[in-house]
């Protein structure tokens, strides 16, 4: 069950908390104004989250990748190569007007 402490009581209470979280796997949230703010929880239930939390990120990575693979099936690698050759000349057309612009602008 989950106990609820302002943050200026557990200043007080601070060794009374820290041991009943620890040694009774009590978790308390700490309240800073009425308003949830954090919570003090046992290192081995804090880890449980951590790993948990990397494994939903790595399935939800997973699903982004088949994705994009199932995406990219639909294009040819010469489809791929024309559309890079493509921006490739636009980026440098972009760099070369921007140099110009650049010139005569040191000129004036």
């Amino acid at each position: 069950m989950n106990k609820i402490i302002g943050v200026t009581e557990l200043q007080r209470q601070f060794r009374a908390v820290f041991d009943e979280v620890v040694k009774h796997n009590v978790p308390y949230v700490l309240t800073r104004g009425s308003r949830p703010e954090a919570v003090l929880i046992p290192y081995e239930q804090y880890l449980k989250f951590a790993q948990a939390d990397e494994a939903g990120v790595l399935k939800r990575f997973d699903a982004l990748t088949a994705r994009m693979d199932a995406v990219n099936a639909r294009y040819s690698d010469a489809e791929v190569e024309a559309d890079l050759q493509a921006a490739t000349k636009t980026v440098r057309a972009r760099k070369r007007a921007g140099e110009t612009r650049t010139n005569a602008s040191r000129r004036r």
